[in-house]
């Protein structure tokens, strides 16, 4: 009876986790969408873009950039042909994945952000930030949700496209 009791409550502790900190990581992003856009420091094929101390670049092809830091990768893609106003990258992503536990759209000054959070295992997320026609995604312990997100969201908003 008492392992029961213990399943129940810890399962219960999980979940108002995920809650609680899926809210703070929405608050995060919105607030670094309507921050200044960090000043670029790494270039990749055709785009520019800021990378926090401690990441790098482990892969480059066209469209994708494979990210390190630390343990953690990140795939950072970038569709050249859309604006930060699109939705295209977005409705892309949604539609290949099904049951999302946080879809959260920002639209606000002529940028066009979402946050993507698919709850994989006990405590682990696939989280994805995207502005217009480039996104990045990881997977992510809920505890570093919130964390992660702000400095994804710095990293999205700071891409540039050279012409």
């Amino acid at each position: 009876m008492i392992v029961i009791v213990s399943v129940l409550f810890l399962s219960a502790c999980g979940k108002t986790n995920f809650k609680a900190e899926s809210k703070e990581t929405i608050d995060a992003v919105k607030e670094t969408l309507n921050e200044k856009a960090k000043k670029t420091n790494k270039t990749s094929g055709n785009i520019n873009f800021y990378l926090p101390f401690g990441y790098e670049i482990l892969e480059e092809s066209p469209n994708n950039i494979i990210l390190k830091n630390g343990s953690k990768q990140y795939i950072l893609f970038n569709n050249p042909q859309e604006n930060k106003v699109s939705d295209v990258v977005y409705k892309s992503t949604v539609a290949q994945n099904k049951d999302l536990d946080i879809n959260q759209q920002f639209k606000k000054n002529n940028q066009f952000g979402y946050l993507i959070i698919k709850k994989l295992e006990e405590d682990m997320n696939e989280m994805t930030i995207g502005i217009g026609g480039t996104k990045i995604t990881t997977l992510i312990k809920t505890s570093s949700l919130k964390n992660e997100a702000a400095v994804m969201t710095q990293i999205v908003k700071s891409v540039v496209n050279e012409k």
